[in-house]
């Protein structure tokens, strides 16, 4: 079965959280100005929120990409 995964490069992220506001589930920028990911693997029901947040990024720093293995 195959899926979409969040994958986050560290070094664009300026932690805005403009993904935390569209997908709390799967983003928040913690007390150390530093973006948790909660979840890399995306469920169905979360794909819309989660392309969303992923367009939002001003940064660029959140992508997604088709895994097989999931």
């Amino acid at each position: 079965m195959s899926g979409l995964r969040v994958v986050l490069d560290r070094s664009r992220c300026s932690s805005i959280g403009l993904c935390e506001s569209v997908a709390p589930d799967y983003f928040e920028v913690g007390e150390d100005a530093q973006l948790i990911l909660h979840r890399e693997n995306v469920s169905p029901a979360d794909e819309r929120d989660v392309r969303e947040a992923v367009r939002s990024c001003p940064a660029a720093a959140l992508s997604l990409i088709e895994d097989s293995e999931t």
